[in-house]
């Protein structure tokens, strides 16, 4: 039980973290310290899906999935749910450079938007 309750709580952090890669330029505009964390996780995130890298959460949550006697995929909550977000089945190369592309623009958009919201306060 303890393996498959920490494959859970791998798999809640991989969303936390793409919902940061995303969204985070949000909480960076509200606090500007914030972007020293944004930055990276959004480099590495548009990175691995431009590479097509694996995540190593991907991996680890496996792991302790086959550890806890199962197999990466459940019929649980979180693997009918939460898996099928992080891991399509119909996830190509092409759609991970889209997904990278998605991202860089999303971020782009939050910081260019943010950017000249703090120039007009300026003025």
């Amino acid at each position: 039980m303890g393996y498959a309750l920490f494959a859970d709580l791998v798999v809640c952090l991989h969303l936390g973290f793409v919902l940061f890669v995303l969204f985070g330029g949000f909480l960076a505009l509200k606090r500007p310290r914030a972007i020293w964390l944004h930055l990276p996780a959004a480099a590495w995130g548009i990175l691995v899906e431009f590479t097509g890298w694996i995540c190593p959460l991907t991996p680890l949550e496996q792991w302790l999935r086959t550890r806890s006697g199962g197999s990466a995929l459940q019929g649980d909550f979180l693997s009918r749910y939460l898996l099928p977000i992080l891991y399509p089945d119909f996830l190509t190369p092409g759609l991970q450079t889209a997904l990278a592309l998605f991202a860089l623009a999303l971020n782009l958009i939050i910081y260019g938007w943010g950017w000249r919201r703090n120039r007009a306060g300026q003025r």
